[in-house]
């Protein structure tokens, strides 16, 4: 199995050593993996979230209550191929050994899956690394077949001599490489074959488009940009998304599969020829139809007309046929509104649950939009709804919905 292009998972704890592991990550990178970085509050007092930034392109991840980080703990365990801890303390490695987990590096090991290597680099003084307790942490992690990286023996950071050095990042690097080499499942599947057996999550995005001759067309002020975070944030959690947007829409960097579409015809028959298909076990449907086709006219309009009259043509609610298509799928579906008026909003969203039979329904406003306020209203059901703020907080929600609806959170 090749090694390139893995995703590798790095948590760094408070110790000087963490400069070396600046150039593990840096490396890693260099040869094509995927690296993220999680860093305790002690280990930003060695180095700084801007050194992680520029070796990694991502901001490393510091706190686990930030709006929309709260399921980090199972979203980055999913996600990797390996995890390495290094530089890993004393209180780390004694505080997992034990079962504690009280932030998000503890509550890591907790969510790791032991079919995928967890790798501990030590560093610690002498004494501290030679300590009964410690010994018989680190005892206790190989009995459950977590890889320890020996520390090297040289002049440590407090001048002594002695065992509990950092390995060199060489040494670090040679390890990772042999054990996604050997990575295995104890269910005989590759990363691969594990993934096509994982939720499977069909995500609209963008705006349709209706051409009104050869050369001009409607379409509507939809980016994609939510749905596109949507998809890359359920894919990098480890489901199976399937990005179905439009020419225009931003894209997914992590989507499994990507579909493209133009016109409400485009839209509807992709994700006919989806649904009847595959099997898939969410749908998401965030992309942004036209109600209305415009009766096309042939070549390109005469621009110097002193009046111009189109023919719309009233398109079906595609978000209706969904379950119709597909119904075992739970279905997520989306009401941009652009009014005040709470009745007219109820009616609107109750619809979406009595007519489309939506699972759950995200209700925002365009006033709201245009001023970059991303407030989100959650309806379980079409009475009862929960605000929330932010991009990353409207991912956290979907995600926690989908796994508590399969049983899993």
């Amino acid at each position: 199995m090749s090694n390139a292009n893995k995703n590798i998972l790095i948590i760094l704890t408070g110790s000087i050593a963490c400069y070396k592991a600046c150039s593990v990550i840096s490396k890693l990178k260099q040869q094509g993996h995927h690296v993220k970085v999680v860093m305790s509050p002690s280990s930003l007092e060695f180095i700084g979230k801007s050194t992680i930034e520029g070796l990694t392109g991502e901001a490393p991840i510091t706190d686990m209550y930030a709006s929309g980080n709260v399921m980090d703990h199972i979203n980055l365990a999913r996600w990797a191929h390996l995890i390495l801890v290094a530089p890993a303390t004393a209180n780390y490695i004694n505080k997992i050994a034990y079962g504690l987990g009280d932030d998000l590096l503890t509550t890591l090991f907790l969510a790791h899956d032991f079919e995928k290597p967890f790798l501990i680099a030590p560093a610690m003084n002498t004494k501290m690394y030679m300590h009964p307790t410690t010994q018989a942490s680190i005892a206790k992690l190989k009995q459950m077949k977590v890889e320890i990286l020996e520390t090297a023996s040289g002049v440590l950071a407090c001048g002594e001599i002695g065992s509990g050095r950092l390995l060199e990042p060489e040494l670090i690097i040679e390890e990772v490489e042999k054990q996604l080499g050997s990575l295995t499942y104890s269910s005989g599947k590759s990363p691969e074959s594990v993934k096509s057996n994982s939720i499977k999550v069909l995500v609209t995005s963008g705006g349709t488009s209706e051409p009104i001759d050869d050369i001009r067309s409607i379409t509507n002020k939809s980016s994609g940009k939510t749905a596109a975070l949507i998809a890359d944030s359920l894919a990098e959690s480890g489901m199976t998304v399937t990005y179905l947007h439009s020419k225009t829409a931003v894209k997914s960097n992590n989507a499994a599969a990507d579909l493209s579409f133009e016109t409400f015809k485009d839209l509807q028959t992709a994700l006919q020829g989806e649904l009847k298909n595959n099997s898939y076990d969410y749908v998401v449907h965030a992309a942004a139809v036209s109600d209305y086709t415009v009766e096309t006219q042939t070549g390109k309009i005469n621009s110097d007309l002193p009046e111009l009259q189109l023919t719309l043509k009233r398109n079906p609610k595609l978000i209706n046929e969904i379950k119709k298509l597909s119904p075992q799928s739970k279905l997520i579906g989306f009401k941009l509104t652009s009014t005040q008026d709470e009745s007219l909003i109820a009616k609107k969203v109750r619809s979406l649950f009595e007519v489309a039979n939506c699972d759950l329904v995200i209700q925002n406003d365009w006033q709201n939009i245009k001023n970059n306020n991303y407030t989100y209203r959650i309806y379980g059901n079409a009475s009862d709804f929960s605000e929330i703020e932010g991009l990353q907080a409207l991912c956290g929600t979907i995600f926690k919905h989908i796994m508590k609806t399969k049983g899993l959170v």
